[in-house]
C-alpha cells in the first residue's frame, strides 16, 4: 500500500460521485424518475469506475454490485471492492442526499484503502492518514445511544436495543451514509443484521476503522472480505466507547 493507494480511492469516489450528480440533475429534469433513474445512476457510475480502474490500476481485480464476479479476484493479490451507487432509492428520490459511493482496496486479507462518498453533501471521507479527523464528542450528560438505522426497514431489533440499552434510532439512507454517521457525530452506532454484501461495508468498514471506530460482526469477530461469497451475514460500526456496552447487549439478543 502506498499514499496513491488512499488517493486514488478518494479520486475515484470523487468522480464517480460528480458524474452521479450530473446524471441525476439531467435526468431529473427531463422527468426520469424512480427504476429508470436508479438504473441510469448504477451504469453511470459502473462505467467510469471500470475505466478508470482499468487506467489505474490496471492489474488489479475488481469485485463490484455492477459487474458479473469474476473469481480470478480469489486468487489476485489485490482487489478493489465498489459499490458505485449506494443507496438507489435514496438517489432515485431527489432532492434527498443520503446515499453514496464505495471504493475499497483488499489486499493479503486486509482492508488497505477506501473511501466513501456523500456527493449530495459534498462530502468525501478517506483513509490518507493527513485527512483523517478527530470524532466529535458525544453531547454531554451521558445520553442515551443513537442507533443509526434504514428508514424505510428499520430492524426489528432495534426497538429491543432501545429497551436494552435505552437506545433511541436514527432514520437515514444508505449503509455508507450510516456508517459515515457515526464518525460526524450524527449517531453513535451502527447495525446491521440482516446480511448484505461485501461491497456495501468494505468501503466504509475501511473509513471507520481508519478514523479509530470500532468495527466487527455482532459476536465481535472480524469481518473478513473478498471471500467466494460476498454476502456478510452482519456488521457493527460504533464509537470505541460504547462498544464494550453495545457487544455485550448485543450478545444478549436474538438477531436472527
Amino acid at each position: 500500500m502506498t499514499t496513491d493507494d488512499h488517493q486514488l480511492a478518494r479520486e475515484l469516489a470523487d468522480l464517480a460521485g460528480e458524474r452521479l450528480l450530473a446524471v441525476r440533475a439531467d435526468l431529473h429534469a427531463q422527468g426520469v424518475e424512480g427504476r429508470d433513474l436508479k438504473d441510469a445512476g448504477d451504469a453511470a457510475s459502473q462505467e467510469l469506475l471500470a475505466a478508470a480502474l482499468a487506467e489505474r490500476a490496471p492489474g488489479d481485480a475488481v469485485l463490484s454490485e455492477e459487474a458479473a464476479d469474476d473469481h480470478a479476484r480469489l486468487t489476485a493479490e489485490r482487489v478493489w471492492i465498489i459499490d458505485p451507487l449506494d443507496g438507489t432509492r435514496e438517489f432515485s428520490e431527489v432532492p434527498r442526499d443520503d446515499w453514496a459511493v464505495h471504493v475499497a482496496l483488499w489486499q493479503a486479507g486486509e482492508l488497505l484503502a477506501g473511501a466513501v462518498a456523500l456527493p449530495a453533501r459534498g462530502v468525501t471521507y478517506g483513509t490518507d492518514p493527513s485527512s483523517l479527523l478527530d470524532l466529535p464528542a458525544r453531547p454531554a450528560g451521558d445520553p442515551p445511544l443513537r442507533l443509526a438505522v434504514s428508514r424505510s426497514r428499520p430492524p426489528a431489533f432495534a426497538e429491543e436495543l432501545g429497551r436494552t440499552m435505552g437506545a433511541t434510532t436514527v432514520p437515514m439512507g444508505s449503509a455508507g451514509v450510516k456508517a459515515m454517521s457515526v464518525l460526524d457525530g450524527s449517531s453513535d452506532a451502527y447495525v446491521h443484521a440482516g446480511g448484505q454484501y461485501e461491497w456495501d461495508s468494505a468501503a466504509p468498514v475501511a473509513v471507520a476503522a481508519a478514523h479509530g471506530l470500532h468495527t466487527s460482526r455482532v459476536d465481535g469477530s472480524a469481518l473478513v472480505y473478498n471471500r467466494e461469497n460476498p454476502w456478510s451475514p452482519d456488521l457493527v460500526v460504533c464509537r470505541p466507547e460504547v462498544a464494550a456496552e453495545l457487544m455485550a447487549a448485543l450478545a444478549t439478543m436474538d438477531l436472527g
